[in-house]
């Protein structure tokens, strides 16, 4: 599945907590680039650190705080 996934881009809502944190996590290590919002900006930042330093170099993470 990684190669599929490689250098994709996924947009994950609620990727802060229980199973959207799971699937954003299950995403960037397989190489997809992830994208996660929530509505708490500072959890959406703690999210996106830890993804980015998980060691999968190539996947990158990025957030936002929004309400869907």
């Amino acid at each position: 599945m990684e190669q599929f996934l490689a250098g994709k881009v996924a947009v994950v809502t609620g990727g802060t907590k229980g199973i959207g944190r799971a699937i954003a996590n299950a995403l960037h290590g397989s190489g997809a680039h992830v994208a996660i919002g929530a509505r708490h900006e500072g959890e959406v930042e703690q999210a996106v650190k830890e993804l980015n330093s998980g060691g999968n170099g190539a996947a990158r993470a990025a957030g936002a705080r929004l309400d869907v």
